[in-house]
């Protein structure tokens, strides 16, 4: 991947970034509801500034950003990457985007065939996180290796804080039941809106934190 970007001049430039436009890049669907959203605000979308705080500019946004994770090739695509200066320290934000989608398979189900990359992938994750191994088989492995990959490029930008949020257009807040238990097993009671924090075992503070997108997006 070329670390070589180019700025966009408007939500149809993150279409040819996906990676299959013609069934993602429709209304109502959270490819173009993130774009549409993200590009209006010209900064920083205002519900993500609620969760990071008050003051919280953002640095640059990188549309579906891959990021490599321990364990094998295939990289962790955020939904979108940015880095945020909140209160003077720099925050690494990975995004993931969601209106009706769910989060893809169960821990339990990515782990049905367990090849050695996957237990190391898994095991590399935990680790990072500071929780125990193997984690409980009906939480969603995408919300693990997205939050991963915040933590690897708060590492890779020396960043002080990594934080994952999902951007949420769903109005009536589907699939948030999954994003609280993966909260509870980090030891976080999840709430709507606000900021979720834990530390990390490498010094670095972790955010989590749903974000509702607004409607007019969709």
């Amino acid at each position: 991947m070329s670390r070589i970007l180019i700025p966009t001049t408007g939500p149809d430039d993150w279409r040819h970034l996906l990676a299959d436009p013609e069934k993602q890049w429709k209304r109502g669907y959270s490819a173009m509801a993130a774009a549409l959203s993200w590009e209006a605000a010209r900064g920083l979308p205002p519900e993500l500034g609620e969760i990071l705080g008050p003051g919280a500019q953002l640095l640059l946004a990188i549309p579906e950003h891959k990021v490599a994770l321990p364990g094998g090739r295939r990289e962790s695509q955020c939904d979108v990457f940015a880095l945020v200066d909140i209160g003077g320290a720099t925050c690494a934000l990975a995004v993931e985007a969601k209106v009706n989608e769910p989060f893809g398979p169960t821990v339990g189900e990515w782990m049905r065939e367990p090849s050695a990359g996957r237990v190391e992938r898994l095991g590399a994750i935990c680790k990072m996180l500071g929780v125990v191994y193997p984690p409980p088989p009906e939480l969603h492995y995408q919300l693990f290796h997205r939050t991963a990959a915040a933590v690897l490029e708060a590492r890779r930008f020396n960043a002080a804080h990594a934080a994952m949020i999902v951007h949420s257009f769903s109005q009536d807040h589907r699939w948030f039941d999954a994003f609280a238990a993966f909260c509870a097993f980090l030891g976080l009671e999840a709430a709507r809106g606000r900021a979720l924090s834990r530390p990390l075992p490498d010094g670095r503070t972790l955010t989590l934190g749903w974000a509702t997108g607004a409607p007019e997006f969709l």
